[in-house]
């Protein structure tokens, strides 16, 4: 998710730092970045985003206005008391002009000291619409969950679905993904007959699955981290779901692009609603998927 949005996260943060003349004592802007680069769940966006932003300057070199771009990375695996602490780390000892967010629960961790210390800070991974309200120095470049969420509702009721069952990990963009489609799917006539919601650690869907093809509906929406889709596609299997009828739609979490090769036919059918694709055919985006 991050690495998607990079490019121009990077240019929105520096234009804001060396627009508000912050730097222009200072022959090298700092960006620093906490991001998940161990621990379960969620290294991968992290490195997408560390990977996306070193292929940025690459690209564009490490100079911009004349000042020599410098990026600070530090693991905060995840865990939004080590983001709080590292973030103020970089603030004080590194000096950072801009930081670089992560995940919701680390980002909303530092709100409160970015805000004290006036810092610029760029939420490349989060797609909670929370997020952005935890300080006024926040920006995000990567997307909204309840927007492909909204449009999913909005897409199911168009397309035939009329009895749904929704199922959400416990954590803020989950509630928020659905929300939005409830919201959405039921005021264009759809009926919501179960929400089941799952734990966002260590998730097991294989009885959640299951509970789906009890219920039976026509259409089931589905949301998790794409950094469990593996999970997903392999219990989807085993419950038999690709062979019941039943339409499984989502966020493009559900299809993440680096999992997807590796999950199977079972996937073939599902639809999904995602603000990228590395399969888009510009040549803006066929560059930068090489």
């Amino acid at each position: 998710m991050g690495r998607r949005q990079i490019t121009v996260a990077l240019g929105v943060a520096l234009a804001a730092v060396l627009a508000a003349g912050s730097a222009s004592a200072q022959d090298v802007v700092k960006i620093g970045m906490s991001f998940s680069m161990t621990g379960a769940g969620f290294n991968a966006a992290g490195r997408q985003a560390w990977a996306g932003a070193r292929l940025y300057l690459q690209q564009h070199g490490d100079r911009v206005a004349g000042k020599k771009i410098e990026l600070i990375l530090k693991d905060d695996a995840g865990v939004a008391d080590n983001a709080r602490r590292l973030v103020q780390e970089m603030i004080v000892n590194d000096k950072v002009h801009i930081i670089g967010g992560g995940i919701t629960p680390t980002a909303l961790a530092y709100g409160q000291l970015v805000t004290q210390a006036k810092i610029a800070t760029v939420v490349m991974i989060s797609g909670a619409s929370v997020t952005t309200t935890a300080s006024p120095y926040f920006v995000r470049t990567s997307f909204i969950l309840s927007q492909s969420s909204w449009i999913m509702g909005e897409w199911a009721a168009k397309n035939g679905s009329k009895r749904v069952v929704t199922l959400v990990n416990e954590w803020a963009p989950g509630t928020e993904a659905e929300t939005a489609f409830k919201q959405r799917f039921t005021e264009l006539g759809g009926q919501v007959i179960e929400s089941i919601r799952i734990p966002l650690a260590n998730p097991d869907f294989a009885p959640f699955l299951q509970r789906i093809r009890d219920i039976n509906p026509d259409t089931a929406f589905i949301y998790f981290p794409g950094t469990q889709a593996g999970i997903f596609a392999k219990q989807f299997a085993e419950r038999g779901l690709a062979s019941s009828g039943i339409k499984i739609i989502g966020p493009g979490d559900l299809t993440d692009d680096d999992e997807l090769n590796n999950m199977g036919d079972q996937m073939i059918g599902i639809v999904t609603a995602h603000d990228y694709s590395a399969a888009h055919g510009s040549p803006m985006n066929k560059k930068y998927v090489e």
